[in-house]
């Protein structure tokens, strides 16, 4: 079984997927995927473009997790969207030395529910499991994923609303 791990940068992908790879899972970092298929630069939103139709096509299923911002866009069979309060994303992303404008957009990103929607139109809602980690460390975090793919936890979403933290532009 494939699951996929995603969410809006800085929500905890990677550190919970090392928590999970520690515990003994195959985790795949998509961020490690994707260099043959970038086609160039997106200089005013200071990104790299890719082709992720061409990538999520060719991608060869794993039995483990695979993390990462297009996590959502695999034929995944459960799918995990890491949520986080805008606020506490701004920090994150601040420790991280994001430029002003990508912290806007990244916590603007999560306050609309960006991942989740692209989650819930790509996927059945009976394997979608989104978790906030909003003060939460990667072993608590790691710990609902494996009881959620366990069919522990069932699916669950659309509990969060953050839309009272989008800035005015």
């Amino acid at each position: 079984m494939m699951c996929g791990i995603t969410g809006t940068p800085g929500t905890g992908k990677s550190l919970i997927g090392d928590e999970l790879a520690r515990r003994g899972h195959k985790v795949v970092h998509l961020t490690d995927t994707i260099r043959p298929y970038i086609t160039g630069d997106d200089e005013q939103r200071d990104t790299e473009i890719f082709d992720d139709e061409r990538w999520a096509a060719e991608f060869v299923k794993v039995d483990g997790f695979v993390e990462g911002h297009f996590a959502h866009l695999l034929a995944c069979d459960r799918i995990v969207v890491l949520r986080c309060r805008p606020d506490e994303l701004k920090k994150r992303l601040g420790q991280r030395k994001y430029p002003a404008r990508k912290i806007t957009e990244n916590a603007d990103a999560e306050a609309l529910d960006d991942c989740l929607i692209e989650t819930v139109e790509l996927h059945d809602a009976a394997h979608i499991f989104e978790l906030d980690t909003t003060g939460h460390d990667p072993v608590f975090c790691a710990d609902q994923i494996e009881s959620f793919v366990a069919g522990k936890i069932p699916a669950q979403f659309g509990t969060l609303d953050w839309s009272g933290f989008l800035e005015v532009h």
